[in-house]
């Protein structure tokens, strides 16, 4: 094989690296020699407020990923360690690559949404409503307790000055969670509304409603969408 054909190689195989390999090369971006296990508590305390974070499955499969491209490298501890211990750092080829996928906004793409809550309130009129209630503020409990997990990331954060840039995510992450608390309310404020609401249709003798809601008859009885499409 040819400098050029191994060249290419390398090259299509940077372009297959999906984003967990890189949020994971992120992680050893930052000074020091990190362990597989010392990576997710990282990710566990950064990346999974405004990303994901990746299982230690993930972590150690994509670091071998990285070592085959030569953009990780990793080393046993010594005798003076009672346990051995793996632990990985970034290489300069790798520091390039990273730079270069940081630097193509084209990659970014859109943000994914994918609300459990709403998926369950979209199905409501299967649902009883103080059910829904109820997954409703326990969802904002979850979120009270996940913006302090944040704030304290936040703070210890701010003590680090390398850290900087990932502090301004986790800034953009405590604004987004409490916006997220914001909707939970108003969600809240919305299903009483409709409860009202279908109450009144029941006293006005409407019939019975089906359990939760309201689309299980009327316009839903000829078929067409409860939204254009």
């Amino acid at each position: 094989m040819t400098s050029s054909q191994t060249s290419k190689k390398q090259e299509k195989r940077q372009a297959d690296l999906p984003p967990t390999a890189w949020a994971v090369l992120g992680l050893l971006s930052f000074p020091g020699e990190r362990t597989g296990y010392e990576l997710k508590k990282w990710a566990d305390a950064s990346l999974r407020f405004f990303y994901w974070s990746p299982a230690i499955s993930q972590i150690y499969a994509e670091l071998r990923r990285l070592e085959e491209l030569g953009y990780a490298a990793s080393a046993r501890s010594g005798p003076e360690e009672a346990r051995a211990k793996r632990r990985y750092a970034i290489t300069e080829a790798g520091r390039a690559a990273l730079a270069g996928w940081a630097r193509d906004t084209a990659e970014a793409g859109p943000p994914v949404l994918k609300h459990g809550l709403l998926l369950r309130v979209w199905l409501g009129h299967l649902a009883e409503p103080e059910r829904l209630r109820t997954m409703v503020e326990e969802h904002l409990e979850r979120t009270r307790g996940e913006l302090a997990a944040v704030r304290e990331a936040m703070e210890h954060a701010g003590e680090v000055p390398q850290w900087a840039f990932p502090a301004l995510a986790l800034r953009w992450s405590e604004r987004q969670h409490l916006a997220e608390l914001e909707l939970g309310e108003a969600l809240l404020a919305d299903l009483a509304g409709l409860a009202s609401h279908l109450a009144a249709d029941l006293a006005a003798g409407a019939g019975p409603a089906a359990p939760g809601g309201a689309f299980a008859a009327g316009r839903q009885a000829d078929g067409d969408a409860p939204t254009p499409g």
